[in-house]
């Protein structure tokens, strides 16, 4: 747990991460090292930065004067994502990426969002070390997930697997919002999954990781916490690809997006469980058959399951009992309007 509480603390010291800002430069100068110390081979030519550069004037063209106002950018940054390889036994063998995003959202110290996210990965590298897994494992530290990049062709994820990417991917597992309790009674150790839908392998694993470790999870569809349409963080791209993934999340809270997203405010204790979590998934993942097909199972059965385990006395207080496909929506849409 310690070695968590000493990443965040690293990665939040600056003040903030937003892409063009002191700070940011200085995460990533801080970020290298930290992922040579923990022995991950560089991803490409040597190096774990995967610099870029977005086309000429896309910010203008895109978003205009005033949004470039509110966030303290030019649109012609210089964009870097850091990318390390943990060699499987099977050099061959897609790996499984894991990933969090770097920056922040304006001024902002981000231990939440996502500070809490890059020290649990960080935390895993041993361990995975330790299982020898057959497949290799990618950790992957985007950038300019934040707006005005996000969603945007020039987003650190999208651009790295378009551009960058020298190999298929297995199957990707995207932390965001990690590291708080999920603020309602009763179920503040929560963690929320989306992305089950993506391949029928994933709902086995699932299933197969429930009562391994102590973190308690529920998977739900990414359609429920993108109510408008649009994703919320890096499993973007590879929804849109059609590739596996699953997104790890607490939910919003008080301090999203806000100067007192700070370090103190994190429960280490839950991170430290999460990771273990992590752990088990990215293990199972890795020897799961993920053959598709891409959004083609109905996962009601699964989420019904674990909901009736997690959530069912919150689904009660609200006067809905979880038995069908239109309970769960209902749930949801209850959670979403209170903020969650």
């Amino acid at each position: 747990m310690e070695s968590l509480r000493q990443d965040v603390a690293a990665l939040c010291e600056p003040g903030d991460r937003m892409v063009g800002s002191p700070g940011h430069e200085a995460a990533r100068a801080w970020l290298v090292p930290r992922m040579a110390a923990a022995g991950l081979e560089p991803y490409a030519k040597g190096s774990f930065e995967l610099p870029y550069q977005p086309p000429k004037g896309w910010l203008a063209n895109l978003l205009g004067a005033a949004n470039r106002e509110v966030h303290a950018v030019t649109g012609d940054e210089r964009l870097v994502n850091l990318v390390g390889r943990l060699p499987g036994r099977d050099p061959a063998a897609p790996p499984v990426l894991l990933a969090a995003h770097y920056d922040t959202c304006g001024a902002q110290p981000g231990a939440d969002d996502n500070a809490a996210g890059i020290a649990i990965l960080l935390a895993l590298v041993e361990p995975l070390r330790a299982r020898a897994l057959e497949r290799g494992v990618l950790f992957a530290f985007f950038d300019a997930e934040e707006p005005p990049y996000w969603l945007r062709p020039v987003m650190g994820s999208t651009w790295f697997y378009e551009r960058q990417r020298r190999e298929e991917i297995h199957c990707a597992l995207v932390l965001d919002l990690v590291g708080h309790d999920v603020p309602l009674d009763g179920i503040e150790d929560l963690l929320f999954l989306t992305g089950m839908e993506s391949d029928p392998g994933l709902e086995t694993v699932l299933r197969a990781c429930e009562g391994v470790t102590s973190q308690r999870f529920v998977p739900t569809l990414s359609r429920y916490i993108s109510p408008f349409g649009y994703d919320l963080s890096d499993h973007h791209v590879f929804r849109i690809r059609r590739r596996p993934y699953l997104f790890l999340s607490c939910g919003h809270w008080e301090h999203y997006h806000e100067a007192t997203d700070t370090p103190d405010r994190l429960n280490f204790a839950k991170m430290a469980a999460i990771a273990r979590f992590l752990e088990e998934l990215t293990a199972r993942v890795s020897r799961a058959r993920l053959d598709g097909p891409f959004e083609g199972y109905d996962t009601t059965a699964t989420e019904l399951h674990f909901m009736l385990k997690h959530v069912a006395g919150l689904a009660a207080g609200l006067g809905i009992r979880l038995q069908s496909r239109a309970d769960i929506e209902r749930l949801v849409s209850r959670l979403l309007a209170g903020g969650l």
